[in-house]
This record gives structure tokens, C-alpha cells and sequence, in this order.
């Protein structure tokens, strides 16, 4: 049996929209690889397979190569194999690829054939290893319809698939992988990349996606594990173990209109923005007072490590909008004016009025019902 860390996705160098926490969180995003290899040489680690996109474009800076260049040097030296196989986003197909003009120094195996073939045969721990693979190679490489031909196992020994792409669906820059036909091919493992859940299919031989481990942004959070397969000429366990050092990416959906006020809000929401997270709170509703995302966020500055407030609320409540309508003032005036744009508004212009509603009424010195 020999025991396989299956990374993919790891998206290098990858500088998310935050602001003023861009950078500092790719830094730490880039840190992953290197504390990856620290726990592969802690918890017996016998073969590395990179299953694409270790880097989020195919030139990424050259001292952030010459750093994962180092890090894949240190399970070399230390015995344990790795084999990278370039993904879409760091695709080997551009002349300036990093996997091409690296090649000559790219630690341990870095498959480059365009085909389906066995890439790869090593020996880890007395277990003979073939691993078939392609490197997705534009103009080459057929896209039109799913990978189904896969070499057969033949042979003694463990038997691995490693494949970058879609299983069982397609679409721009992605391949296209038959999903029956992967698994009918019998390889006693196979480690996808591209996906970024964690998904298994399969039970005896699996293939599994190792999925992200740091998120990109909220809609894509990341696992906060890392994928370790045991296998053998029978097939293969996979188990998750948790990663250190993960940053949350939380998202938090608050209903304005449960609230009397906008500082009742801000109060609650201090309870529910885990510290040190990267959060995006998002308000809805109907509240009955003017909602501020911007105050918000600086009433709870320096809770999280990036906060992002959205706001999504529908304006004031119909209730408040009618009862301000019927004050014999100017402000009711205007109010009266908005509310019959309401009626008339077309399909898509009613968040636009609601929202000039109450800026309106901020302008007149409205602060809320009490205002």
C-alpha cells in the first residue's frame, strides 16, 4: 500500500478584489504548497500528484516559481515522487508556459504529452507505478467531445489515473472527460483536478476531485482539507485531513428588517462575524430605516481579516413608505411622488426607486421612524 497526497487547484498566485487585503491574502494563499510539503514529510507521505492549476495563470511571477520549484525539490530530496500535471488556468499549450521554459529544472515528473498514454512509471515502496495522463495542449489535444479512450491497466503493479478537466460535462477552456468511461477503465485510482468541491466516485476504485483547499472567494471557499489516498492492487481508501492554517471564507446573510434600527444590526452582527475571518455579510430585507453598508463595515472594523458588506434590502418597508405619504409635509410630497413611480414601475426599476426613495429622505434629514 503506499499512501498519496492528491493535490490540485491550488491557483498560485491567484490576487483576489479585496482592497486593502489583496495582497496580503495571496501571500498567504501562496503558502500552501510549502505547508502541504511539510505535512506530507510529517504523516508519511509515499508519491505527491499535482492533478493541474498549481498556478493561476501560465506565466506566473518567477519568484513565485522559483519558490514552488524549491518546495518540490524538498520532497525529491527527501524520496517522496511528485508528478505535476499542468491544468487550463497554467496550461502548457502557450510557448511562454512555465512548464515549458521551466521544463529543463521542473522537479520530479511534469507530464507534457498531449494524448492520453501511461506518462509516468516510478516505484514507491517496492509497488510498481504507471500513471496515465495527458497535458490539455490547445490545437492539439481534441476538446470537441469527452476523453473516453483510456490506455488499459495492464500489468502488474498500481495502476493511477491523472487528468485535468469535466466529468461528464464540458464547456470553455475545460476538458471534457466521460465519467463511465474513466471508471470503466479499471485504474485502482483516479485524481481529478479542475473542480474545486471535493467529490468521490466510486468506492473500490475511485476518482475523486481533491477539490481547493484555500478558497478563492466566498462563492468558492475552499475545503480546509487536504486528499490522501491509500492504495493498493485492490483499490483505493481516501481520507481527508484537515489543513492547518486555512482562513475561514464565511458568508453571512443578515434580514435588515428584523431589526428596529441600524445600530440594533451592527450589534447583532458583531456576533456573528467569526474573528479573523474573511466574511461577506450580506443585508436584505425591508428595513424600516436607511441602511449604510459602509457604517456597517467600520462598526465592525478590525473583527475580521476582510469584511465585505452587501446590500441587497428592498428600501423601506410599504407599510412605512404609505404612512410617510400621508404626512401633509414636503417630505410626504415627495414621498407621495416615489410611490406613485412604484406603481408604475416597470419590470426591474422598483430596487432603483426604492433605493432613491430613501435616499431622499436621508437628503431631507430623514433618519428613520423616529427621524
Amino acid at each position: 500500500m503506499i499512501r498519496i497526497l492528491h493535490l490540485a487547484d491550488l491557483h498560485l498566485g491567484y490576487l483576489p478584489p479585496w482592497k486593502e487585503a489583496a495582497e496580503s491574502r495571496r501571500r498567504e494563499r501562496d503558502m500552501r504548497l510549502s505547508a502541504a510539503v511539510d505535512w506530507a514529510l510529517a504523516h508519511g507521505v509515499d508519491l505527491v500528484l499535482i492533478a493541474g492549476d498549481l498556478f493561476e495563470t501560465h506565466r506566473p511571477p518567477a519568484s513565485l516559481v522559483n519558490e514552488v520549484i524549491r518546495q518540490l525539490e524538498r520532497l525529491e530530496g527527501a524520496g517522496i515522487p511528485v508528478v505535476t500535471l499542468p491544468g487550463n488556468h497554467d496550461e502548457i499549450s502557450y510557448h511562454d508556459s512555465v512548464y515549458r521554459t521551466e521544463q529543463g529544472r521542473w522537479p520530479g515528473r511534469l507530464v507534457t504529452n498531449p494524448h492520453m498514454d501511461r506518462a509516468v512509471t516510478l516505484t514507491c515502496r517496492g509497488h510498481e507505478v504507471s500513471i496515465y495522463s495527458l497535458a490539455y495542449t490547445s490545437g492539439v489535444t481534441r476538446a470537441d467531445r469527452p476523453l473516453a479512450h483510456f490506455p488499459p491497466p495492464d500489468g502488474a503493479g498500481i495502476h493511477i489515473a491523472l487528468l485535468h478537466g469535466s466529468l461528464d460535462w464540458g464547456r470553455e477552456r475545460s476538458l471534457p472527460i466521460d465519467g463511465r468511461a474513466l471508471e470503466a477503465a479499471g485504474y485502482h485510482y483516479a485524481a481529478l483536478g479542475h473542480i474545486h468541491r471535493h467529490e468521490v466516485r466510486g468506492r473500490e476504485r475511485p476518482v475523486v476531485y481533491a477539490g481547493i483547499i484555500d478558497g478563492k472567494d466566498f462563492d468558492d471557499p475552499g475545503t480546509g482539507h487536504y486528499v490522501v489516498a491509500e492504495v493498493d492492487e485492490q483499490g483505493a481508501v481516501v481520507r481527508r485531513e484537515p489543513a492547518d492554517g486555512v482562513r475561514p471564507l464565511v458568508s453571512v446573510e443578515l434580514d435588515a428588517g428584523g431589526y428596529e434600527s441600524l445600530a440594533q444590526l451592527e450589534e447583532d452582527a458583531r456576533g456573528l462575524v467569526p474573528e479573523g475571518a474573511a466574511v461577506r455579510l450580506t443585508l436584505s430585507g425591508t428595513p424600516a430605516y436607511p441602511v449604510h453598508p459602509e457604517r456597517v463595515k467600520a462598526a465592525l472594523a478590525g473583527r475580521a481579516f476582510y469584511l465585505e458588506v452587501v446590500d441587497e434590502t428592498r428600501g423601506l418597508a410599504d407599510e412605512l413608505i404609505e404612512a410617510l405619504a400621508r404626512e401633509p409635509t414636503v417630505r410626504g410630497a415627495f414621498v407621495q411622488r416615489m410611490l406613485e413611480r412604484l406603481r408604475r414601475a416597470a419590470p426591474g426599476e422598483e430596487r432603483t426607486i426604492r433605493r432613491a426613495l430613501v435616499r431622499g429622505l436621508e437628503a431631507m434629514g430623514w433618519e428613520g421612524p423616529s427621524g
